[in-house]
């Protein structure tokens, strides 16, 4: 139901001094289609917009409006563009329609206005039809409208619009000005259109870091991450804004130690971070329990004065979260002045992920009391429901987590039904945990951990052809295993290890003392669970794929690399099997050392031989 533009671009181009002939205005300072006023009528509009710039809610622009009324102001397109901007700021949209109709012939600034609100509230299709409306009134264009409308089709990924949008600008002489041809840009790079994007970005200076960041940000999108990277490598000057856009883009592909190391060298070149960058690399060191490094871009934060405001502390607070500091997490969270939705989510989250389901359930209520609402009480709900399963479940009360489950107000996802599982595997209750199984298999969102967790559980019960179905099954509904990964962060560096991992320099030694490591475990009474082992094979090969899992690798190289004594922190992307679970807990007692691991569910603080989790995970 588009009306396509070339009708506009085939007729006759209505210039703005024709128009306010047509419409009989008088000088040609005022905007097409306003109304004459008397002299006096200058100082009477600066006074309602300065009431109407004044505005902070809905409630302050009823009376001001009814005044400009009364005062017969309602047509001045000054007025009516100050009103409309007010609108959407005050979340008041369903009242700018109505003034917008309400105005007799708006002129191109007044649609500019109302575009640029419905972009905001994210109506991209509804402002590219307005847009149609106005140059089917005969609206002449200016650059401000035209960025407009190609920012809502680059938004709306309607490229056929933004062509004709861009032919027609062409033909007005509009795309010659700068932040055009940047829209353009966004445009064809949001539509996958590199070719288009690169033809514009010739026709603009080498030396145009925004336009560069233009191409990179969309590369990034795309995730062509190497032609993103070759981007910024040819930049000569880059500002903080590229440098920001580059480490963001990394972190959003996952990227994380290459968006450290571009963070390092944005820091050798002397260029300074601002709030945005700090929120990105903190979310990198979140990723990669980088502890020590977000310990010291939090320094960074309080040297050079950036403002901790609830974007910043809630990146503070999932940092230390997720590196297991809760405690240093709990003390930024009562430093942050700006408290929001996201803050208080941001400690909820920390508080559940490292076992403090009271603490987290307490939060929640406090956010509540101090007058922040959610939009979605479903997380803290959600935590609680776990924590309860989890008593069932260490106590061995399987069958009434089970009920407990069944009962629930709303429909439990993989991850409860995975949580039964375990305590099912844990406590040898092979008849319900297969009823569980069957239901995780039915279950759409099961994903690879979910698949392994069965096939493991399957495994502990000797029945190997029923593992061999689960994995075969993985296999043939395309989801990829997820290869197993632990990290550690050493010397401020994050070393990476897979399994059987030999790509370290330090690999020789790391065997060595993997080895010297097996022996002192055994004397301690230590004897591999091979049950966890999906695969049907000897026991001796069993061990072996056991003895080099990659958290064994990670702890291995801290052993050799750190001071005696001090704390091992492991971040692994898939849960700890059952096996390194009781090997950990060995090595934590012999080495006397706390080792702190973020698993794919939780964390673990394994501790003089014992662990937080009580077992249970």
């Amino acid at each position: 139901m588009r009306v396509l533009l070339h009708i506009f671009i085939n007729k006759r181009v209505v210039r703005p001094n024709e128009l306010l002939r047509a419409s009989r205005t008088p000088p040609s300072h005022l905007p097409p289609n306003s109304n004459y006023q008397n002299p006096n009528s200058q100082q009477h509009r600066k006074n309602a917009i300065s009431l109407i710039q004044k505005c902070r809610n809905i409630n302050e622009i009823s009376p001001i409006h009814a005044r400009i009324i009364k005062n017969g102001q309602e047509h001045d397109q000054f007025i009516v563009f100050e009103l409309l901007r007010v609108c959407f700021k005050c979340d008041a949209i369903n009242y700018a329609l109505k003034i917008f109709e309400q105005t007799q012939q708006p002129n191109v600034y007044v649609y500019t206005a109302l575009i640029d609100g419905l972009v905001l509230y994210g109506l991209y299709y509804h402002g590219i039809c307005l847009y149609v409306q106005m140059i089917e009134n005969s609206i002449y264009p200016d650059n401000f409208v035209i960025n407009s409308v190609l920012k809502a089709c680059g938004l709306e990924l309607d490229l056929r619009m933004g062509r004709e949008i861009h032919g027609q600008g062409l033909k007005l002489g509009l795309c010659s000005n700068r932040q055009v041809k940047l829209k353009l840009m966004e445009l064809y790079g949001k539509c996958g259109e590199f070719d288009d994007m690169k033809k514009v970005f010739d026709e603009m200076p080498k030396t145009d870091v925004v336009a560069a960041t233009v191409m990179m940000s969309s590369c990034f999108e795309h995730k062509l991450i190497k032609r993103a990277c070759d981007i910024f490598d040819l930049l000569k000057a880059k500002d903080t804004v590229c440098w920001t856009a580059m480490i963001d883009g990394l972190v959003r592909n996952g990227e994380m130690s290459m968006a450290l190391e571009y963070f390092r060298q944005m820091q050798r070149e002397g260029v300074r971070a601002n709030e945005v960058t700090v929120v990105c690399v903190l979310s990198a060191c979140a990723q990669l329990g980088a502890l020590e490094l977000g310990k010291w871009v939090h320094s960074y934060v309080e040297k050079y004065d950036i403002k901790v405001n609830h974007f910043v502390g809630s990146a503070l607070i999932n940092m230390y979260s997720k590196c297991g500091s809760i405690k240093k997490a709990e003390k930024v969270f009562s430093e942050v002045k700006e408290k929001e939705v996201s803050t208080y989510n941001s400690m909820i989250n920390g508080f559940a992920l490292n076992g403090k389901s009271v603490e987290a359930v307490e939060m929640f209520k406090r956010m509540i009391n101090e007058g922040t609402r959610p939009k979605h009480a479903n997380g803290v709900w959600y935590r609680a429901t776990a924590r309860a399963l989890r008593v069932h479940g260490r106590a061995g009360q399987v069958d009434k987590a089970y009920k407990f489950i069944q009962d629930m107000k709303v429909e439990p996802d993989h991850i409860i039904w995975g949580s039964l599982l375990s305590a099912c595997k844990a406590h040898q209750n092979y008849e319900l945990g297969e009823r569980v199984a069957k239901i995780l298999l039915d279950n759409r969102n099961s994903d690879t951990g979910t698949y392994v967790l069965i096939s493991n559980f399957y495994s502990s019960w000797g029945k190997w052809n029923e593992a061999l179905k689960v994995r075969r099954k993985l296999t043939e509904s395309g989801i990829q295993k997820e290869p197993g990964c632990s990290l550690i962060e050493v010397n401020n560096e994050i070393h990476e290890f897979l399994l059987g991992d030999i790509r370290h320099p330090f690999k020789k030694a790391i065997y060595e003392k993997l080895h010297e490591m097996d022996e002192n475990l055994r004397l301690e009474g230590y004897c591999p669970k091979v049950n966890v082992v999906s695969q049907n094979i000897m026991d001796q090969e069993k061990e072996l794929a056991l003895a080099i899992h990659s958290e064994r690798l990670a702890i291995c190289y801290g052993l050799i690399s750190t001071e005696p004594g001090s704390t091992l922190r492991i971040v692994k992307n898939l849960r700890v099997c059952d096996d390194c679970h009781m090997m950990i807990k060995l090595i934590s007692k012999i080495t006397r050392r706390r080792i702190i691991m973020r698993d794919r569910n939780r964390f673990h603080h394994f501790e003089n031989g014992s662990c937080s989790c009580g077992d249970y995970w």
